[in-house]
C-alpha cells in the first residue's frame, strides 16, 4: 500500500533525474529517467510517509528538523532542487481557485500591527550576533547581494549591492535619507560614509541589530551623519528627500501593503526619491510557503508586482524603475549555506542539532526557489514626481563609478577617510 502511494504521487511528479525513498520497513523506492546524481531519503515512520504526501509545502521541512525524513544520498538541497526542477504541468482552474481561497486566508496570518511586527522580528533577527556572524559577510548584510561577474567574492558583492542602490538614490549633496528597515546598518553606513548623504535615520524593530549599528557608528565617529533608533516606520514623524528599504518589505504583510506605501508618500518629500528592494514573485499573485511563515519569518509574504503596483498607484506615488535581479539572490545563500554548514558545529554548541537541521532546510529551501521556481528580487524606483530621477538610465552607471572611487578613501580606519569625515562635517573643503 505504501509502494503504491509513492509510486501514484511522487512518482509522476519526478520524471527526470533518479529519486530513491526507503518507506518505513526498508521497501526502496526508485523513480525518475536515471539521469543526474542519485538521491536517496528514508522516511523513520508510516505517518511520516502520508504527512509529506499529503501536505509537502509544510511538512517536508518539518520532519527533515525533527529527523523523520533523513538524507541517505545527497544533502536535502539536492532532493529540494531534485523535485522543484521537474517540469510542472499548468494548473487546473480547481488548483488557482483553492490557491486564491489560501490567499484569502493567509491575510488573517499577516495582521502585522507594530507590536506583532515586533515579536515577529524578534523571532528571527534576535537570534544573536554570533550566530549571524558564522556566515555573513564582514558588512553583516542580511540580503541579497549583487554579483556583477560569477568570481566576485560575497564581500564584493554585498558592496556592489549597496553602490548599485545608492546610485539609484539621485542622492543630493545634504540629502537627509530614512533607512527602513536598517538591519545592522551597513546600508545607512554606507549612505552617510561614502554616498556622501547628510543625514541617515535607520529604524529597526530587532534590539540586537539596533545595539550592533549603533556601536559600528560610534567606531566610526559619525553618529553626527547617521541615527539608529529602534522604532516603527509608521511612528517616524519627519519628512526625507530618500527612503531606502532593503529586504524588510517581505515582513509588511499583504494586508499593510497601502498602509506601508501611504507612510513613505507622507515621509517622502514633493522631489522625493525610494528605492525598495524586496523579494518578490515573478509570477501571478500567491501564497508565501507555510513552512517558512511558521518557522522563520511569521507574518511574512512575498509579493507579486501586481501586488505592490496597484498600491503604489493608489498612494499617489509614481514607479519610475523596476529592476529583476534573476539567481544573484540563488548565489547569496549558497555563500550563506556553504559557510553555515562550514561551521554547523558552533551553531549547534549555541542552540542545539534539531535548530540547525531547521536553518540548514531555510537555506536550502530558499536557494533551490530561486534556482528554480518563479522568485526574484525586485528593485522598484518610486517617486512622487515623474521629474525627480533623469529620464535615462546613464546617471546608474555614473553614479556608480564616482562612488567607487569614493569607496577607497572613505574609510574612517585611514587618514584619508578620516578627512573625508571632517568634510562631511564642513571642517575642510570636500573633494
Amino acid at each position: 500500500m505504501l509502494k503504491w502511494l509513492v509510486e501514484t504521487t511522487l512518482g509522476r511528479l519526478i520524471c527526470q533525474g533518479r529519486l530513491s525513498v526507503i518507506l518505513p520497513g526498508g521497501t526502496c523506492v526508485t523513480m525518475g529517467d536515471g539521469t543526474g546524481e542519485p538521491v536517496e531519503v528514508q522516511l523513520a515512520d508510516r505517518r511520516a510517509l502520508l504527512s509529506l504526501l499529503l501536505q509537502p509545502e509544510l511538512r517536508t521541512g518539518e520532519l527533515f528538523t525533527d529527523g523523520r525524513l533523513t538524507m541517505v544520498r545527497g544533502t536535502i538541497y539536492d532532493f529540494l532542487c531534485l523535485v522543484l526542477s521537474q517540469p510542472q504541468a499548468r494548473e487546473s482552474g480547481t488548483a488557482r481557485v483553492i490557491e486564491r481561497i489560501r490567499q484569502t486566508i493567509s491575510l488573517w496570518g499577516q495582521r502585522n500591527d507594530a507590536g506583532r511586527s515586533r515579536r515577529n522580528v524578534a523571532h528571527h533577527y534576535d537570534l544573536g550576533d554570533a550566530f549571524y556572524a558564522l556566515f555573513l559577510d564582514p558588512d553583516w548584510q542580511y540580503s541579497c547581494a549583487y554579483f556583477e561577474h560569477p568570481d566576485q567574492s560575497l564581500a564584493d558583492a554585498q558592496l556592489a549591492k549597496k553602490r548599485h542602490i545608492a546610485a539609484k538614490l539621485v542622492l543630493r549633496p545634504g540629502d537627509r535619507v530614512l533607512d527602513i528597515g536598517c538591519g545592522w546598518g551597513g546600508m545607512a553606513l554606507y549612505l552617510a560614509g561614502v554616498a556622501q548623504a547628510g543625514k541617515v535615520v535607520g529604524v529597526t524593530l530587532s534590539d540586537e541589530q539596533l545595539s550592533r549599528a549603533q556601536t559600528r557608528a560610534a567606531q566610526r565617529g559619525i553618529e553626527d551623519l547617521v541615527e539608529f533608533r529602534l522604532q516603527d516606520y509608521r511612528a517616524v514623524p519627519e519628512t526625507f528627500d530618500r527612503i531606502v528599504s532593503v529586504g524588510m518589505f517581505e515582513h509588511v504583510g499583504l494586508a499593510f501593503y497601502q498602509q506601508f506605501f501611504d507612510a513613505c508618500r507622507h515621509r517622502l518629500t514633493d522631489d522625493g526619491v525610494m528605492l525598495l528592494h524586496t523579494i518578490g514573485s515573478s509570477d501571478e499573485p500567491t501564497t508565501t510557503n507555510p513552512w517558512l511563515t511558521r518557522y522563520i519569518f511569521p507574518g511574512g509574504h512575498l509579493p507579486s508586482l501586481s501586488d505592490m503596483s496597484r498600491v503604489i498607484e493608489r498612494a499617489g506615488l509614481i514607479v519610475t524603475d523596476v529592476e529583476v535581479l534573476r539567481l544573484h539572490y540563488a548565489t547569496t545563500l549558497r555563500a550563506w549555506r556553504v559557510a553555515f554548514m562550514a561551521r554547523r558545529a558552533e551553531a549547534c554548541a549555541m542552540f542545539d542539532d534539531r535548530f540547525c537541521r531547521m536553518w540548514e532546510f531555510y537555506l536550502s529551501m530558499a536557494e533551490a526557489a530561486f534556482r528554480h521556481e518563479d522568485i526574484v528580487i525586485f528593485q522598484i524606483q518610486i517617486a512622487r514626481r515623474q521629474e525627480a530621477v533623469p529620464i535615462t538610465r546613464r546617471y546608474i552607471d555614473e553614479a556608480e563609478t564616482r562612488l567607487r572611487h569614493r569607496e577607497a578613501s572613505t574609510s574612517v580606519e585611514t587618514p584619508a577617510g578620516l578627512v573625508a569625515v571632517a568634510a562631511r562635517r564642513g571642517m575642510v573643503p570636500a573633494d
